[in-house]
């Protein structure tokens, strides 16, 4: 009864206060950052008005004739069975109509598909749930996962300003520039959607979409995946970060530098310490989602790693199924999205978190060697 009078009351203030209940209701498109995205807003008004001008005319007529040809009125139903100018107007003007609309369309969509002379390319990989991004021309790549805490989630901490809506690595862009984005996808079919670039591609395995924005106004850009891909599509968000040439540059730099580095970790000599503390970090970014945050899982899609066979017994399995995978399962390859190290770190982890406690730890050489025995 109280649940009842609640929504009540907040139905009855919505009516008395239209003004504050609407504040943020939006109906229309917003027109976006990118020239693409206002040639689809405008195209989308030039058409919303065509389309509101025959809405007019064609009740109005209707209304009128209604209104001033009633049985009240005297008026007597009209005896013909066809008119042959009538049927030319009402094929002509509708022809007309969509060729008035299909000139501009055209011209909207030619622009949308024109990824010629792009002056940066980036391949898109929709993984579940992640989004890979490698710069073809520079060499390097990263994964960007969701960085909204659990806690959130699962609604143990209040929400905040961007949940759902942020990550921990950017795709970073510079300004002015055509960037090529070529989309494709590892497991499931995804979609990356960026709103104010007017941008949105399907990534399907073993094809290569193209799309390209170009941003002229640095800031951080917002969007989604669009495609139903399993249980967390709901937190696999995009962020665009569009900054100036000359940062860009120094960014594309730092990169290079740390891809580099971590390459060279492979032959440091890991204590079981830093293992495991690293190990902590990539099972909460790339396993935590699926197994749990305890190791508990979520059976029987995706079992429990706390006190399993494959974590306290046979490393060798559980090497091969954390860098290979499970076919027929929803256990992915993890070979090529994580480095050595964290290949590693996240097997030694397993291991040795939740009471497992094998006191065995894997090195990132031995990763390194498991990979090219294959």
């Amino acid at each position: 009864m109280r649940v009842h009078a609640q929504r009540a009351g907040a139905l009855l203030g919505g009516l008395m206060f239209p003004a504050w209940s609407m504040a943020d209701w939006t109906l229309n498109m917003t027109p976006g950052v990118t020239g693409t995205s206002n040639e689809i807003f405008s195209l989308h008004m030039t058409i919303l008005w065509i389309c509101v001008v025959i809405g007019v005319v064609v009740f109005g007529v209707m209304f009128w004739s209604i209104f001033a040809h009633r049985k009240s009125q005297g008026a007597k139903p009209a005896n013909f069975h066809e008119n042959t100018l009538v049927e030319i107007l009402w094929t002509i003007i509708p022809f007309v109509i969509l060729v008035v609309m299909a000139i501009p369309a055209t011209a909207t969509l030619v622009d949308m598909y024109d990824t010629s002379e792009s002056e940066v390319d980036i391949k898109i990989t929709g993984y579940q749930w992640k989004w890979q991004y490698e710069y073809i021309n520079e060499d390097f790549g990263y994964f960007s996962n969701l960085a909204t805490p659990r806690d959130q989630i699962e609604n143990r901490q209040a929400k905040g300003e961007n949940y759902l809506l942020e990550v921990d690595n950017h795709l970073v862009i510079p300004v002015g520039k055509k960037i090529r984005f070529l989309v494709t996808a590892n497991d499931v079919i995804h979609s990356w959607w960026v709103p104010d670039f007017g941008v949105k591609k399907d990534a399907i395995p073993g094809f290569i979409n193209e799309t390209w924005t170009r941003v002229d106004k640095p800031g951080i850009y917002r969007g989604q995946c669009t495609e139903l891909c399993g249980k967390d599509h709901g937190f696999m968000p995009v962020v665009v970060e569009a900054v100036p040439e000359e940062e860009y540059n120094t960014w594309v730099a730092e990169k290079k530098e740390a891809a580099e580095r971590e390459r060279q970790l492979t032959q440091k000599d890991w204590t079981m310490a830093e293992l495991m503390e690293r190990g902590e970090k990539a099972y909460q970014t790339a396993c935590a989602a699926c197994h749990q945050a305890d190791g508990s899982g979520a059976p029987p899609a995706f079992p429990a790693l706390k006190g399993s066979p494959i974590a306290t017994q046979d490393m060798a399995a559980h090497i091969d199924i954390v860098v290979n995978g499970k076919s027929g399962t929803a256990m992915q390859a993890f070979g090529n999205q994580l480095s050595e190290v964290d290949l590693a770190a996240v097997i030694t982890y397993e291991r040795n978190a939740w009471g497992n406690n094998t006191g065995e730890m894997v090195t990132p050489k031995e990763i390194f060697d498991y990979k090219n025995q294959q």
